[in-house]
């Protein structure tokens, strides 16, 4: 079984295009996305129309869940975007513009995603969730210690645990016999390149699974200029986050 394992698209149509490219050369029986389809992008109607073409291809075969972002689009107040300014200028502006633009039918799509989902497939019991088990904005970067992953999974059911949110992949075989495998980001990749990032999964029949994050080329600086002529404030500030560093 071949699954491919998307995340944090984040509004950024040409990198959902791309990756679907690809996607579709890899044929797989199921497609997972771990959330963040929308805000801090370019087009977060364009985004949410293609995942829900592909909802309609693949029916059950494609599984969504709720990321941090799509729930702050969803349940955004002004206090939300006052407080977000704050703390992060160029993603409360964005928000707000986001909220004004984004469709009432992808803004209710977002709202009423799963938080997580568990499912089995020949005999792995899989977790997706967008931070972790524990909290939907928690952060599994590279390079943590182990001890700490194993606490924020340990009451999950899964013997794998699919997440996004940090644009960063990563992967980790736990002690307890987990595994935790971060799908990295296609539409902000925080890898220095800034190049999309997408996972290939492939369950055998006897229950054992490899996986391959998987790098794709794409135009950055035409992303930037498409984030730079939405025009917002402090929108030069989110079109940096695109070019290679």
């Amino acid at each position: 079984m071949k699954i491919a394992v998307i995340s944090d698209i984040h509004a950024n149509k040409m990198a959902l295009d791309c990756a679907l490219n690809d996607i579709n050369k890899f044929n797989p029986d199921k497609i997972f996305c771990l959330g963040d389809i929308i805000l801090a992008g370019y087009d977060p109607n364009g985004v949410c129309e293609e995942i829900i073409k592909l909802q309609d291809k693949y029916r059950d075969d494609f599984i969504i869940i709720q990321g941090n972002t799509d729930k702050m689009v969803a349940n955004c107040t002004p206090q939300l975007i006052e407080k977000t300014k704050e703390a992060f200028p160029c993603m409360g502006y964005s928000l707000e513009e986001d909220v004004k633009i984004t469709k009432k039918e992808y803004i209710d799509f977002v709202k009423n995603l799963p938080l997580n989902k568990t499912i089995t497939l020949n005999n792995v019991t899989i977790e997706l969730v967008h931070g972790s088990p524990r909290r939907q904005d928690e952060n599994i970067f590279p390079n943590l210690d182990p001890c700490d992953i194993e606490k924020m999974v340990e009451n999950s059911p899964a013997d794998l645990i699919l997440c996004g949110h940090t644009h960063i992949p990563c992967g980790y075989s736990l002690n307890s016999g987990k595994t935790v495998i971060n799908a990295g980001s296609l539409g902000r990749s925080m890898m220095p390149d800034c190049k999309p990032v997408y996972l290939q999964l492939t369950i055998d029949k006897y229950g054992k699974f490899y996986s391959e994050h998987i790098k794709l080329e794409y135009d950055n600086k035409m992303v930037a200029n498409h984030i730079l002529m939405r025009g917002f404030k402090y929108c030069e500030d989110l079109a940096k986050m695109y070019i290679p560093r």
